[in-house]
């Protein structure tokens, strides 16, 4: 038999995937990271199995697997993960490299990255594109890994998960976990949208992005762990409201689940505003007051203004309001004048720029503004800029 130092020789680990691989394998079968090969052969003898796709990143495992391994169902490739991979796969195995690496990367068949998960992260960042509707994913990892981290991957990636077996073996546990596209991700799916990935995790949603109808979009969800009631429905309603009067991205759709809207792809203001020139930062604010003076006479009070740095993106040289989960009615709202309070609080930067804030002015005129929100009112305020 041909010898190829790189194989990665089926130990306990191995046995433990091939065992559910027999089980479960049916249909289009896709081994990631092949090794030895033992994950296909199993999937390939079963009757179920139509075809299997072996895959590993290293040419000498390949090129092993193909002289030693002949059946008509397995076709061999070398593919980082699923770079080379084609199409949507009934079952996708998975037995990773999850050692955490202790100095630097000595073993490609063994060591996960830095902290052991890094390569199951990628694999799960990318496999349901690859995944079929009902399909499923068989992975096996160590206690060494993080359990909990492997979870929170899988979680955030919209994946169920069902621990199938557990061993312990010397100094670890080994996991044989079974993975499906949970409701929620079926769902989106099932709205044409594609390449879903996890983006961002805030206190009351998870936020994704995706492909719709070629463009790049976000969703948001329910994050779970939040106690919060209703904060879905509550920001879906206040931005298709806002949108009527050009404020907030553009809402396409929602559910009690979930909303989406288009991508805003800019600059957080306070970024924006430190690497901009005077000219460009002042447009910025004036358009921001303007925006905000409209929420005000609308009676909405979008909350977060006096520190807004994760609430205003600007993209194309004009100001984007993003997260309204807070928005709601007020007979006084303070949109302005917690703006006022965020202007004050960067008047550092902003005098780097060459725009003073004469702080006891600007609270005087707030004051002013708060007891009679006038348009007058606000170009005073503007003034000072």
């Amino acid at each position: 038999m041909v010898s190829c130092k790189s194989v990665y020789e089926p130990r306990e680990d191995s046995t433990m995937l091939e065992k559910y691989v027999r089980q479960c394998a049916e249909g289009k079968v896709l081994d990631v990271g092949t090794g030895s090969g033992i994950q296909a052969i199993a999937a390939a003898q079963n009757k179920d199995v139509t075809s299997v796709l072996a895959t590993d990143v290293q040419k000498g495992v390949i090129e092993y697997c193909r002289k030693c391994i002949k059946n008509k169902k397995i076709k061999f490739i070398q593919s980082d993960l699923f770079k080379n991979v084609k199409g949507k796969f009934d079952v996708i195995v998975f037995n990773p490299p999850y050692l955490p690496q202790e100095l630097k990367l000595k073993d490609l068949t063994l060591e996960g990255g830095k902290k052991g998960y890094e390569v199951i992260e990628r694999f799960l960042n990318e496999a349901n594109e690859f995944l079929k509707t009902n399909g499923i994913i068989l992975l096996v990892f160590s206690s060494l890994t993080r359990k909990e981290k492997v979870e929170e991957l899988i979680k955030n990636n919209l994946l169920d998960f069902e621990e199938l077996e557990k061993q312990r073996i010397f100094f670890e546990d080994i996991y044989v976990y079974l993975l499906r596209k949970n409701g929620l991700l079926k769902k989106l799916e099932n709205k044409k949208i594609s390449s879903i990935k996890y983006f961002a995790k805030g206190h009351r949603g998870f936020l994704f992005t995706g492909r719709y109808k070629n463009k790049k979009i976000a969703i948001k969800v329910k994050n779970p762990k939040s106690e919060a009631f209703g904060r879905i429905e509550n920001e879906a309603k206040w931005l298709k409201r806002l949108n009527k009067n050009r404020i907030g991205p553009k809402l396409l759709f929602f559910d009690k689940d979930y909303f989406a809207y288009e991508f805003i792809e800019g600059d957080f203001i306070l970024d924006f505003i430190k690497k901009s020139n005077k000219i460009k930062v002042k447009k910025i604010i004036k358009n921001t007051f303007s925006r905000l003076f409209i929420m005000d006479k609308l009676k909405i009070d979008k909350e977060e203004m006096h520190r807004p740095v994760k609430h205003i993106i600007v993209c194309k040289d004009s100001p984007h309001f993003i997260d309204f989960e807070r928005c709601h009615y007020s007979q006084y709202p303070k949109n302005i004048t917690q703006f006022c309070q965020f202007m004050m609080s960067v008047e550092k930067i902003l005098k780097n720029k060459g725009i003073t804030i004469k702080k006891p002015e600007l609270m005087e005129l707030a004051k002013v503004y708060k007891n009679n929100p006038s348009k007058s009112n606000l170009k005073r305020i503007m003034g000072m800029i």
